[in-house]
C-alpha cells in the first residue's frame, strides 16, 4: 500500500520524530501555545458540563461492575485526572467505561476486589510499556467488524446484567454471570417484579429521551435520575437506593494503598490483566480517533497509552477501578466548547467538590435509576446501522462481524477479538488471491521505455501540481484494515484552505470495510469543513462495495479519472463564485 499526493507536503525531519515529540503530554502542547482567560473560561464550562454527565454514569458503571458507586467516582477523579495530565489527546476524558462492565464484573466475581485491583494495576503497567515501545499504531490494525461485533456484544450482555435492576427482581440465589445460565434463572424470577421498581426505570428512560430531543443542551442523564430521585422519594416508593444498598458515599476520599500481593495472585490474575489491556487500548485510541474526526486534531497514539496505563495504576491505588478514555464523555466535552486537557483536569475538580460537599445527596439515588442510565448507554452502544451494513456488505464482513459478536456474548472478549482478528486476515488473504493478476514471461529487468512509448501517459500539468484549492491523492495497492490507519492519518492532513479532494482509487485491487469506513469518516469532516470529495479510478466492485457502505452523492462524487474530476470541481467552483 503505498499514497502519493500531487502537492508537496511539510518537511520531514530525517529519521523520523523525536522521543520527546511522541510522548509530549497534549497538556504541555496546549500551554506552550499560549493559554489565556478566555481558554480557562472554555474549559471550565466543559469540564463541568462532562462531570454534570459522568456523574451518574460513573456511579451505575462501578455497581454494575461489582464496585460501589463510591469507586466509579474515585475512578473519574484520579483517573481522569492523569489522563488529562499526561495523555496523547487534547479532548480525551478518562474514567470508567460501559465496556469493561463484563470484564471486571467477571474478575471481582473470581477473584475479589483485591484480585481486580491488581489485575487493574498490572494492566496498566502494560499499557505503559506498549506505549513506550510504540506499538500503539498496530491497535489500529483491528478491522472494522470486529470492534462492530465486540462493542455490540458487550451491550448485549451489559444490558442482560441490568434486567434485575429494571425491574426490581427477587433472585433465590447469585445473580449467574454467563447470558444462557442468567436468562433462566431471570425468566423464572419474573413472577416477583417490583412494580415501583419498574416505574422509577421507566421515569428515568422516558426522562432521559425526552430531554435528549427536546432540549440536547441539557445534561440528559442527570436530569432522569434526578427526576427518578424525586419520585421515589416524593412517594414513598419501596426500591432500593445507593443509601439502602451501599450505606451512600464517604464525604472523604481514600488513603492510597496497594492491594493485597503474592506471585500465586499475579498468575491468577494475569489473563484478566491482558484483557484489560487489550480492550483499554482498544477503548482509548478509538475514542481519541473520534475525538480527532469531530477536530481535525491529531493524537499521539502512544503518549495515550502510556497516560492510561499510569492512570489505571494511580486509580487501582486510590480504590478506584479501570479507566479508559470514554466516547460518549470525550464526545461531550468537544461539543462543550473544550480547548485543551484543562477540561478533563476540572471535569475531575468538580467530580472531587461533590465527594466532598454533596455525597449524602446520592443516598436517595433508586438503583433501578442507575439501571435505566445504562439501558440508554447500551442502546447507544450498539451501532445497529453499521450491524445492518455489515451485514449486506459481503458474506466475509458478516463472518467476522457475527464471529466476534457470538463469541464476545457466549464465550470471552479477548476470544473473540484474536478470532475476529485471525479470521478479518485470512479474509483478507482470500481477497489478495482472487485480485492478483498472473503475467507470463515478464523479464528480470523490465523494458525501458521512451516518453512517446507509454501510450497512457499524461502530459504534466504545473498548473495542477500548484493548484491550492484542489489536492489530489494517489493510492496504490490494497486498501484494508492493515493500511488504513496510515492512509486515514495522511487523508487527515486536509488544510482548511483547500476547496476539494480528489482521491484516486486507479491501482487499488479491493477495499475492505475498514477502509470503507475510513473513507466515510474522511468524507463527513470534509463536508463539515466544506470541502468536497471526489473519488476516482473506482472499479465497478469498488463502486459497488463503497455505495454499500454509504459512500454516495451527496457525501461523495465519483468521476473516471483525475482530469474528470479536476473539470467537475472547477465548474463547481465557479458556479460557487
Amino acid at each position: 500500500m503505498a499514497m502519493t499526493t500531487s502537492r508537496m507536503g511539510p518537511a520531514r525531519t530525517v529519521g523520523g520524530p523525536t522521543f520527546s515529540e511522541l510522548f509530549t503530554p497534549k497538556l504541555v502542547t496546549v500551554l506552550r501555545e499560549g493559554y489565556s482567560f478566555a481558554h480557562f473560561r472554555s474549559d471550565a464550562l466543559a469540564g463541568l458540563t462532562v462531570a454534570i454527565v459522568a456523574l451518574p454514569l460513573s456511579m451505575a458503571i462501578a455497581i454494575a461492575s461489582g464496585g460501589t458507586p463510591a469507586q466509579g467516582l474515585y475512578t473519574s477523579i484520579f483517573g481522569g485526572l492523569v489522563v488529562s495530565l499526561l495523555g496523547g489527546s487534547r479532548f480525551q476524558i478518562g474514567g470508567p467505561a460501559g465496556a469493561f462492565i463484563v470484564l471486571v464484573a467477571g474478575t471481582v466475581q473470581q477473584h475479589g476486589m483485591q484480585g481486580l485491583l491488581l489485575a487493574t494495576i498490572l494492566a496498566g503497567l502494560m499499557l505503559v510499556a506498549i506505549g513506550l515501545f510504540r506499538l500503539g499504531t498496530y491497535i489500529k490494525f483491528i478491522p472494522y467488524p470486529v470492534t462492530v461485533g465486540f462493542t455490540s456484544g458487550i451491550a448485549l450482555i451489559i444490558f442482560s446484567s441490568q434486567i434485575k435492576d429494571l425491574l426490581g427482581l427477587s433472585l433465590a440465589g447469585p445473580e449467574p454471570g454467563p447470558l444462557l445460565e442468567k436468562l433462566p434463572v431471570l425468566w423464572s424470577a419474573l413472577p416477583s417484579v417490583n412494580i415501583s421498581a419498574l416505574l422509577v426505570s421507566a421515569v428515568t428512560v422516558v426522562s432521559i429521551v425526552a430531554v435528549r430531543r427536546l432540549r440536547p443542551q441539557w445534561p440528559a442523564m442527570l436530569i432522569g435520575v434526578a427526576a427518578a430521585s424525586v419520585v421515589t422519594a416524593a412517594f414513598g416508593l419501596p426500591v432500593a437506593t445507593i443509601g439502602t444498598q451501599f450505606g451512600g458515599i464517604s464525604s472523604h476520599l481514600p488513603m492510597p494503598a496497594l492491594p493485597e500481593f503474592s506471585i500465586e495472585k499475579v498468575v491468577a490474575i494475569l489473563p484478566n490483566a491482558v484483557a484489560f489491556a487489550l480492550l483499554g487500548s482498544i477503548e482509548s485510541l478509538l475514542s481519541a480517533v473520534v475525538a480527532d474526526g469531530m477536530t481535525g486534531r491529531r493524537h499521539r497514539s502512544n503518549c495515550e497509552l502510556v497516560a492510561q496505563g499510569v492512570a489505571n495504576i494511580v486509580s487501582a491505588i486510590f480504590q478506584g477501578i479501570c479507566v479508559t478514555g470514554t466516547i460518549a464523555r470525550t464526545a461531550t466535552n468537544v461539543r462543550a466548547g473544550a480547548h485543551g486537557p484543562i477540561a478533563g483536569i476540572m471535569h475531575s475538580a468538580f467530580l472531587l467538590v461533590f465527594v466532598l460537599v454533596a455525597a449524602p445527596l446520592a443516598s436517595y439515588i433508586p438503583l433501578a435509576a442507575l439501571a435505566g442510565v445504562l439501558a440508554v448507554v447500551c442502546w447507544n452502544m450498539v451501532e445497529r446501522h453499521a450491524f445492518a451494513m455489515l451485514l449486506r456488505a459481503s458474506a466475509g464482513d458478516a463472518l467476522v462481524l457475527l464471529a466476534t459478536f457470538g463469541l464476545t456474548v457466549f464465550r470471552d472478549l479477548t476470544e473473540a477479538i484474536v478470532v475476529g482478528f485471525a479470521l478479518g486476515s485470512v479474509l483478507f488473504i482470500h481477497r489478495m488471491s482472487r485480485t492478483t493478476a498472473i503475467e507470463v514471461d515478464l523479464p528480470l529487468v523490465p523494458e525501458d521505455r521512451s516518453d512517446t512509448g507509454n501510450s497512457g501517459r499524461q502530459s504534466y500539468e504545473e498548473g495542477a501540481a500548484s493548484d491550492h484549492d484542489v489536492v489530489v491523492y494517489r493510492i496504490s495497492g490494497a486498501f484494508f484494515f492493515g493500511a488504513a490507519a496510515s492512509i486515514g492519518t495522511v487523508l487527515d492532513r486536509i488544510s482548511d484552505s483547500h476547496r476539494a479532494l480528489i482521491i484516486d482509487f486507479s491501482s487499488v485491487p479491493f477495499v475492505d470495510s475498514t477502509a470503507a469506513n475510513t473513507i466515510e469518516g474522511l468524507a463527513h469532516k470534509a463536508g463539515r469543513r466544506s470541502v468536497g470529495v471526489v473519488l476516482t479510478g473506482t472499479t465497478h466492485a469498488i463502486r459497488r462495495d463503497l455505495l454499500a457502505f454509504g459512500i454516495k452523492p451527496p457525501l461523495v462524487s465519483f468521476a473516471d479519472s483525475i482530469e474528470s474530476a479536476r473539470a467537475k470541481v472547477r465548474r463547481k467552483l465557479k458556479n460557487r463564485a
